[in-house]
């Protein structure tokens, strides 16, 4: 199976690290040109410069997507840089463990300013020109948990849920205009991400980072958790030509965990 993305521009956004980095080098490796953003420059610009020697350029921005002018800022510069685009991938969030009963209405408006807001600015902006060309794929980086939410994730589960549900009201929306919109979901994932919430729960309870990823990997079937690199093929999978009749669906990516807890 050959995947040549020659010719395709692509945006990832969060793309600095884990998952999205992982996107970034896997579409670049097959030869489309990637825009990505961060909040951090250095970030930003040290997967540039991995990535110089990639078939597809690299391109790297600072934005918060939190914030809709930082947004619509970013969007600009890409367009400027890149012209239209053809595949969007909306990575950036972030999952804050925390109590429902201590969390503010601003808590709940920020996360879902950045999880699902980013994606319906992003996908809004860009949507049009994949409709003009006929071609176009969106792709969400939702959760596991907006399936089956856990109590501290109450917050990043109910704004992924979101942003699932609007992937599958565009797809069936733009599906003739040749734009294909699909979800995936991934479940325990290796990133920094997690790396930093085994090391709190840890800390909570008086335990190892290790320990609490190898009893965490004891609720997946396949043993282990899983890595974003594993998540990146599926999106590569789905902007290439062998996922040209997937559409709408939400993919869960996640060793058969199914329901087990986050």
């Amino acid at each position: 199976m050959t995947i040549d993305l020659t010719g395709r521009t692509a945006v990832v956004t969060g793309g600095s690290e884990g998952i999205g980095a992982a996107t970034v080098r896997a579409l670049a490796a097959h030869g489309a040109d990637v825009a990505f953003c961060a909040r951090n420059a250095d970030g930003g610009r040290a997967l540039t410069a991995e990535l110089s020697d990639s078939p597809g350029a690299v391109r790297s921005y600072v934005a918060d997507m939190s914030d809709a002018a930082s947004t619509e800022d970013f969007l600009d510069a890409v367009g400027r840089d890149l012209g239209d685009i053809d595949i969007l991938v909306n990575n950036v969030g972030d999952s804050p463990s925390r109590n429902f009963l201590y969390m503010s209405d601003t808590d709940w408006a920020h996360l879902f300013e950045l999880n699902l807001m980013s994606a319906v600015r992003c996908t809004r902006r860009l949507l049009p020109a994949m409709r003009r060309q006929r071609w176009g794929r969106v792709v969400m980086i939702g959760t596991g948990a907006a399936k089956y939410p856990s109590p501290a994730l109450i917050d990043y589960s109910a704004s992924k849920a979101a942003m699932i549900a609007t992937a599958k009201a565009l797809a069936a929306k733009y599906g003739a205009d040749g734009v294909l919109v699909n979800s995936l979901l991934p479940g325990l994932i290796r990133t920094t991400m997690w790396e930093r919430t085994a090391e709190e729960v840890a800390q909570a309870s008086g335990t190892t980072a290790d320990a609490v990823f190898a009893e965490r990997a004891t609720r997946v079937p396949v043993g282990r958790f899983g890595t974003a690199d594993e998540i990146a093929a599926v999106v590569l999978f789905l902007v290439s030509p062998y996922g040209s009749y997937l559409n709408g669906c939400a993919i869960d990516v996640d060793g058969g965990m199914g329901g087990a807890l986050f």
